[in-house]
């Protein structure tokens, strides 16, 4: 899928910066609050002066009122870094699509498209971006840059990972959160996308994971993708069914009516878990139906970030 080129059909959210909420760190002059003082266009605070520190920014016209020395500090601006994670598990590809397009996307496609998106955002702020892909192994790694060329490399591997058929038979989602923790040094703001369909016994190594990211002092937001019509609400023909685990290859036959209000008890029960221990954990949950408008989906986000920053 060329990811660009469906890009190029949206609208709305392509004017709008996408601004962090924590203070970044990074290298080059930006949009950003550096945790680092020095000179720069916007003033800080003063500062008493000590003996022997460099006069070079005395605050002159404070001492002719107060007679006494302060120098000024000022925040320097600095780019964002970004790291974008993309779970590539058999179960990202569900719904199975033959021909992609805006409005015709699975949870892998709605998640290498919203990378995208978020990489041309970046790219006009000049900030670098990172990408992990994983499934039950550590398939890719790009640490964050901000050049033309690494911007395109991304891009290609995003649209060939949508296309491509999976190779994982499962998903251990906290294991490479971790290396990727280890991997990613300086503080960033990272994207995870993920269906978030993983063993029960899995679920606190996750979130302890998650934990290390943001003992980091990194800024998490989780993108949990999903089909409503199906995975939510369990809409299926009632009619004798075979449902198969596409990592495990388990499988049951059975009437879809006759489990489906248990179902959407359950799986209702788990989502509104997830999002009380990302609140809990201070860690932006952002709900994706597949099914939803693309457009709606991120500027909505890239609007409240934006706004309530």
């Amino acid at each position: 899928m060329n990811l660009q080129q469906e890009l190029n059909k949206t609208s709305g959210f392509k004017n709008l910066a996408l601004l962090a909420s924590q203070v970044v760190e990074g290298y080059i002059s930006g949009m950003h609050k550096s945790p680092f003082h020095g000179f720069s266009a916007e003033f800080a605070e003063h500062k008493i002066y000590n003996p022997g520190e460099s006069t070079r920014h005395i605050d002159w016209k404070l001492y002719a009122k107060t007679d006494k020395l302060y120098t000024k500090r000022f925040d320097e601006e600095t780019n964002l870094r970004c790291h974008l994670i993309v779970d590539n598990s058999p179960s990202m590809h569900y719904p199975l699509i033959k021909d992609f397009s805006l409005t015709s996307l699975n949870k892998i496609a709605y998640s290498s498209l919203a990378c995208a998106a978020i990489m041309n955002v970046l790219k006009k702020q000049r900030d670098a971006v990172g990408l992990s892909i994983y499934s039950d192994s550590y398939e890719y790694y790009a640490p964050e840059k901000g050049s033309d060329r690494h911007h395109n490399m991304l891009l290609d591997i995003l649209g060939k990972t949508c296309v491509q058929q999976p190779s994982g038979s499962g998903t251990d989602t906290y294991k490479y959160l971790h290396e990727i923790a280890e991997k990613i040094k300086r503080r960033s703001l990272i994207f995870l996308f993920t269906d978030m369909f993983q063993g029960d016994t899995h679920e606190n190594e996750l979130f302890e994971a998650l934990r290390h990211l943001k003992y980091n002092k990194h800024d998490v937001v989780l993108f949990h993708t999903f089909d409503s019509t199906t995975e939510l609400n369990f809409d299926f023909p009632n009619t004798p069914s075979r449902f198969v685990d596409v990592e495990t290859g388990d499988h049951i036959n059975l009437y879809a009516d006759n489990i489906k209000e248990d179902y959407k008890k359950a799986i209702q029960e788990y989502f509104s878990r997830l999002r009380v221990r990302c609140g809990q954990n201070r860690i932006k949950y952002m709900p994706v139906d597949i099914k939803k408008s693309f457009d709606v989906v991120l500027t909505t986000f890239l609007l409240e970030r934006q706004l309530f920053k």
